[in-house]
């Protein structure tokens, strides 16, 4: 008989995905693949792996637990990790290969290790730094010749010549960071780091932020056995900013050069890319309201700068990573919404577009790779169906504009990394767990890194054949766009019966939930515990274009709800579905949602849990909240139609278990306390569910595996007669 998934098993180990790798590179010489992965007793415990391309097999190179570091990690890298969301990951959870291809950098707590491939057995290992010197965002230079990194909000670097720790920055201190990416680029701007390097390895260009401007808020983290007072410098919406520089320091230390990032100082730093020349540097400035977005070129030593592009919006701009400069033209590869939908383009460096390299009603997703030599440009997008990611190959000299050739195999999620000659390629589909390959650049398989296949002794094996296969189909939302669902009929299913259901979401921007790969095995387990389960991603979610996006801009909560409606409407006339047992469930925006939801259409839904949710906009941060909302003086109508507590009176007593993080630096735990009083005020019964020390994420396996049996527990109790 086939077992039946459960939440403890779940959150036990080994991975119930199978041995799924983690940060795969390439080595520049392409000799090797290195990657990180989980122990079979421990998932989270990271040791570093190579597979070796000549031999294809692949060893541990790195034992993380040899080299364990038992202090605890200060709590500037435990809120990285947080922002990163690798909160729950120890041992190596990150490392970078040295251009030669024969030494790789990682850190194992906070210090860092250099590893040599060349060393004698048992020395391949050596300590950069000493223990108790916390070292962050490690990288090696361009050229080989430095390791740098971040400690105690200086700059520094060691010259592997002569082994000598150099501290380029002095100022940092205080509300003062040098090298660190500010709180809002790491948590929404996708920008983790705060210095760059030089291609020739002769500086480094790297933010300097003060915080003093920002406001302080002081909260209170509950653990199980204290409660620490914490002033968190947290810019919430239409509160002021940090003040960010953008300076060039040597490598050999000395004096800075400051490049000027214009009049306007209330402004980002989005991103920072230095040219091939190592003489310029661009950055990219997007204004406060981020409706416009400079692409600048500066001489530091000139001091010299022009603006070579600029992008604006009647909405927001999205940021990205897809910005390379040509080594063989004087000019550059640029991801731009302009037309609607993501793509690729070439511009000179006078600021001309010179040609169009992708085109159509889809969605570039990200930039993956340039061949000049070849004239090729790499990109993964949605072409050939909105669920899926799929890799393309399109001419670099805009001759396949339409006609971007795919080369990855398999209908359903392709992640790729690019080397040299080669790429990796980690697929999965709703019923295929995650598989690891090296493939050629026209697609062709080189050889299978982790081939993870679901046979008998994979650790999903016991539990395939009760497997519920997800349904997908569209539903038209109310301006005529495809409303995109995954549906999964309980166990067992009898069209005779009607059945509870299970309806979850994200629905913010920035995340899809519905797609074709591997997971959603929390709706599994509800599946086969006899629930209809149904997902569906309203407008303002990405990879759909922009009309679908923008239908949330300066309110939110109301496309979203009217979206989630539509699907809460189709279920209710199907006739195996019983429509008074309607739950709701969210994490994060999807809390948020759920608080919507009840309050708006309380006859709708039976029962709805609503996790470390936003309920007062005005409290989330200015990147975030500012995009979708403007500031609470230029929108205050729209903080206010947008925000749970104008809406409350719609929740019904009973209705409501809402959970949160005691130590919540990201929502901040004061959106739940502010709306627990205002329904205690109200009168409003409702059921809640803290947790000491957890965070956003509620990582750990043991707080993962209490709140979602506690979520499955409660649905229980609420949806079944």
């Amino acid at each position: 008989m086939a077992e039946k998934l459960t939440i403890e098993r779940l959150y036990s180990d080994p991975d119930l995905n199978g041995p799924s790798p983690r940060s795969l590179k390439i080595a520049p010489d392409g000799s090797r693949v290195t990657f990180l992965r989980g122990r079979a007793d421990d998932q989270n415990q990271l040791d570093l792996w190579q597979f070796d391309v000549t031999r294809g097999e692949a060893t541990r190179l790195v034992d993380s637990a040899a080299l364990a570091d038992t202090k605890e990690l200060s709590d500037a890298e435990k809120a990285r990790r947080e922002r990163a969301r690798i909160a729950q990951l120890k041992g190596i959870v990150s490392y970078r290969w040295s251009p030669d291809s024969r030494k790789l950098l990682f850190t194992v707590g906070e210090r860092l290790w250099l590893y040599d491939l060349d060393a004698a057995a048992g020395k391949q290992a050596r300590a950069l730094t000493p223990e108790g010197f916390e070292a962050n965002d490690a990288k090696v230079s361009p050229r080989g010749g430095y390791v740098s990194f971040v400690s105690r909000q200086n700059l520094y670097a060691i010259d592997l010549a002569n082994g000598r720790t150099r501290q380029l920055t002095f100022d940092g201190k205080d509300t003062v960071h040098n090298g660190e990416a500010e709180f809002v680029a790491q948590e929404e701007m996708d920008r983790p780091t705060g210095y760059w390097w030089a291609p020739d390895d002769s500086a480094i260009a790297f933010e300097r932020y003060d915080e003093a401007p920002v406001d302080v808020v002081k909260r209170t983290e509950v653990y199980a056995d204290r409660a620490e007072t914490i002033e968190q410098r947290y810019p919430a919406a239409g509160r002021p900013n940090v003040a960010v520089q953008l300076g060039v320091v040597p490598a050999s230390g000395g004096r800075v050069r400051w490049v000027d990032l214009g009049k306007e100082q209330d402004v980002y730093l989005a991103r920072v890319d230095w040219l091939p020349d190592a003489k310029r540097l661009a950055f990219q400035r997007q204004s406060r309201d981020q409706r416009r977005l400079d692409l600048v070129v500066a001489d530091p030593a000139s001091r010299q700068q022009r603006n070579l592009l600029t992008e604006t919006s009647a909405t927001w701009i999205n940021l990205h990573d897809d910005l390379r400069f040509l080594k063989n033209e004087d000019a550059f590869v640029w991801a731009s919404e302009r037309d609607g939908y993501k793509h690729l383009y070439v511009f000179g460096l006078d600021g001309a577009l010179r040609r169009t390299l992708t085109k159509g009603t889809w969605d570039v997703d990200k930039l993956l790779a340039l061949d000049e030599k070849n004239g090729r440009v790499y990109f993964a997008a949605n072409r050939d169906d909105p669920l899926q990611q799929q890799v393309y190959r399109a001419a670099l000299d805009g001759s396949e504009v339409e006609q971007a050739s795919r080369i990855s195999e398999g209908d359903g999620w392709h992640d790729a990394v690019f080397g040299d000659g080669a790429w990796i390629d980690t697929y999965s589909d709703a019923d295929t767990p995650p598989q690891v390959s090296l493939r050629r650049p026209d697609g062709s398989r080189i050889a299978w890194i982790e081939r993870n296949e679901l046979k008998e002794g994979h650790p999903y094996w016991p539990y395939r054949d009760s497997r519920v296969e997800p349904e997908f189909g569209v539903l038209k939302s109310e301006d005529g766009q495809d409303l995109h669902y995954r549906l999964m009929k309980p166990s067992g299913f009898d069209e005779s019966k009607r059945y509870p259901v299970f309806m979850t979401y994200y629905g913010g921007p920035g995340r899809q939930y519905v797609n074709k790969a591997w997971g959603a095995h929390f709706e599994q387990i509800m599946a086969q515990r006899g629930y209809v389960v149904f997902a569906l991603d309203n407008r303002g979610t990405p990879r759909r274009g922009r009309a679908f996006s923008d239908a949330i801009f300066r309110r939110l909560g109301k496309a979203e709800v009217d979206d989630q409606m539509t699907g809460a409407a189709w279920l209710a006339r199907q006739p195996w579905v019983d429509a008074k047992r309607i739950g709701i469930f969210g994490w994060s925006y999807g809390g948020y949602q759920t608080l919507m939801l009840l309050a708006s259409h309380p006859s709708t839904f039976a029962a709805g849990v609503a996790v470390a949710p936003v309920t007062d906009w005005a409290l989330y941060d200015t990147h975030y909240t500012e995009r979708y909302l403007d500031t609470p003086r230029n929108n205050a109508e729209g903080y206010e139609h947008s925000g749970v507590l104008h809406w409350l009176d719609g929740i019904r007593s009973g209705a409501l278990l809402l959970v949160h993080g005691m130590a919540d630096d990201n929502v901040l735990f004061t959106n739940s306390t502010k709306l627990m009083s205002a329904l205690q005020q109200r009168g409003t019964q409702f059921e809640l569910m803290t947790y000491p020390g957890g965070k956003h994420g509620l990582s750990t396996p043991s707080l993962r595996r209490h709140v979602y049996t506690l979520i499955a527990d409660w649905f229980d109790a609420k949806l079944k007669p």
